[in-house]
């Protein structure tokens, strides 16, 4: 193949523009995602090699070689893995992560710190290499391929990229930076050993480097021939805990998840019994970027007996726990495990119960810590009340782990707290969901519940009313919406409210039965409210049927829902309500109530048009 030149795809320019102007705000990250990268095509070989041991080629030892040359001004890294084919340098070194191109785009801001974060989650490590280097040079050869068919792919981080062809003996790649003369600093052997025991001592592979002697007549330090491993180059998880400093597990995350914040928390257990393997879980400060993509692959990395089998073992983790980073070693499952094996195996099963009891207890104890868990169920709350409709078993577990926004507290509550503020006599656990917390707040159906200062909890995110059905009582107590059903507050109502409301009833029976039928199309009923305290009405749904909210959302996301008719509650006391005995323009008054009362629980009317025309109307009239 001759030298073809190439354009970058648009995103890679966009992003390299953003790179060789110091997206990193430690720029010696640029050494972790190379020699990561590496360490990933030599898991790759491994693996590939299972069912293909020639693909070894007579050096079944596998390694990464980091070396420098002052006079050339380059830094060298060099594995001996899978290797690229020329279209495959194309493929990969021209375009991002294919299926998270535009997402990338999408996301990148401008902002140093947040766009660092996007860096390694969408797999362009690899350009973190021009932080440093004004030109980079990728020499490879697939494994298995001839010597001839080798292939050379270079670039200035501008708008194209060469390739050709290239002899090449040995398989893997090496990725030559050529460096800015503002970086020199790096090609210097203590500052090399420096970040790779910092960022990469976790590997399993040996990280190899020249050793260095000092020259005595020279009176400087001088490359001897001699390979030395600089790495610890046993894999972190298998060590004993005591041996991994907090550093060491904080270090390992960031090169595993390409994050560059700390974890939150993380839990290193070695589990045995029927089913043997190690587990290393970490919970996340932030959530990626596509968290509510559930069709994405997400998942641990597993290894088994430390071999790389898989970067996103999904079987391992239920889908609510999807945003967990980490690894599991299995000593049991067999190294040919294929996905199908994975998801009918019993190791598999036991070792995702494993993990899915190990993540809720690293949840319940960071729990304690007010802030840090505040920080979490910011970003993975939502996720989190998906489990209680995924994963029976654990849904106490889970329910315990939920926090809401009250009508009484400041901060979110815990449903256990809620418990322990009941007023005596208070039968339930009452919740209002909503389109929003603002629309949540204001909502007419609380009224009644502010009078008498019972607490209510307030739901905003959009799986709440899916999630809540699920979960119809915590430790006994029942959970009751607001919004669906009669308000029944047993004893916390008196006998003369009670004697009240009925007679209100009684003598409203004339207009109630005309209200049924200007509204027949719309609503179910029309009944005098026990929960309206200000407002002249509101709308509320039958026990048992959809919420209005929930039929929306189902609408939104273009599901089938069915039709639901709610029921307009109306307050007979209030002077609006007042008006329509004897009123001239009593239907209009009707559908304005209706509508009235559609708005203030976040929808809209089915007519707006007409909505208008009937307030202007009413509002000429007085």
């Amino acid at each position: 193949m001759s030298k073809q030149t190439h354009s970058f795809q648009a995103e890679v320019a966009q992003l390299l523009h953003l790179v060789t102007h110091s997206l990193y705000s430690n720029p010696d990250i640029f050494l972790r995602e190379l020699v990561s990268n590496a360490s990933d095509a030599c898991d790759k070989l491994r693996f590939e090699a299972l069912n293909n041991a020639a693909l070894y080629e007579d050096a079944p030892e596998l390694q990464v070689r980091v070396a420098f040359d002052k006079a050339a001004r380059t830094i060298t890294i060099t594995d001996n893995g899978i290797g690229m084919s020329a279209q495959e340098a194309i493929d990969h070194l021209g375009t991002i992560a294919k299926s998270g191109t535009r997402d990338f785009v999408s996301k990148l801001s401008g902002d140093q710190k947040s766009d660092a974060q996007l860096i390694g989650q969408f797999g362009v490590g690899f350009y973190s290499g021009f932080i440093v280097a004004d030109r980079i040079v990728v020499e490879s050869r697939r494994a298995g391929l001839p010597a001839a068919e080798g292939v050379r792919w270079s670039s200035g981080g501008s708008g194209d990229f060469e390739v050709e062809a290239i002899e090449r003996a040995e398989r893997g790649t090496s990725v030559i930076l050529h460096l800015r003369e503002d970086k020199t600093e790096y090609l210097n052997h203590w500052k090399l050993k420096t970040i790779i025991e910092r960022y990469s001592d976790h590997i399993s592979l040996p990280i190899r480097m020249q050793a260095e002697a000092w020259d005595a007549e020279k009176s400087e330090y001088v490359t001897k021939p001699e390979w030395e491993t600089v790495n610890s180059a046993n894999a972190l998880w298998s060590r004993p805990k005591k041996d991994v400093s907090d550093e060491q597990y904080t270090e390992f995350y960031k090169t595993l998840s390409h994050d560059s914040e700390a974890p939150l928390a993380w839990s290193h257990n070695r589990v045995e019994g029927s089913t043997e393997y190690t587990q290393l879980l970490y919970i996340p400060a932030h959530a990626p970027h596509d968290l509510w993509n559930r069709d994405r692959k997400a998942g641990i990395k597993l290894y088994v007996k430390r071999v790389f089998i898989m970067d996103e073992a999904e079987s391992l983790m239920p889908a609510y726990l999807r945003w967990v980073k980490g690894v599991v070693d299995s000593a049991d499952l067999p190294l040919n495990v294929s996905r199908e094996l994975l998801q009918e195996s019993r190791d598999v099963r036991a070792i995702r119960e494993g993990n899915t009891r190990r993540v809720l207890a690293m949840l319940d104890e960071l729990s304690k810590d007010g802030e840090k868990y505040a920080t979490f169920y910011a970003a993975f709350g939502a996720v989190l009340k998906e489990g209680l409709g995924e994963d029976f078993a654990n849904r106490d577990k889970i329910a315990k782990l939920l926090r809401f926004a009250s009508t009484t507290q400041t901060d979110t509550t815990a449903l256990a707290d809620y418990k322990a503020r009941m007023k005596d006599g208070q039968k339930a656990i009452y919740y209002l969901t909503a389109e929003t917390l603002a629309a949540a707040r204001n909502s007419p159906q609380l009224e009644l519940f502010r009078q008498k200062g019972i607490e209510v909890l307030l739901m905003a995110d959009r799986v709440d009313e899916w999630a809540l059905s699920f979960l119809t009582e915590f430790e006994g107590t029942p959970l009751q919406s607001v919004a669906k059903g009669a308000v029944d507050l047993g004893d916390l109502q008196d006998e003369a409210e009670r004697k009240a409301a009925e007679e209100a009833a009684e003598g409203f029976k004339p207009v109630l039965e005309k209200l049924r039928e200007s509204l027949k199309d719309k609503a179910k009923d029309v009944r005098v409210s026990s929960r309206l305290v200000d407002s002249p009405a509101c709308l509320v749904v039958a026990d048992g049927d959809y919420s209005l909210q929930l039929a929306r959302l189902l609408k939104q996301a273009g599901q089938q829902a069915p039709e639901v008719k709610p029921i307009l509650e109306i307050n007979a006391g209030h002077p609006l309500v007042k008006r329509l005995e004897g009123s001239a323009h009593f239907d209009d008054l009707a559908q304005v109530l209706f509508d009235q009362a559609l708005l203030a629980e976040g929808g809209l009317p089915e007519d707006p048009a007409a909505y208008v025309r009937r307030v202007n109307g009413l509002l000429t009239q007085a």
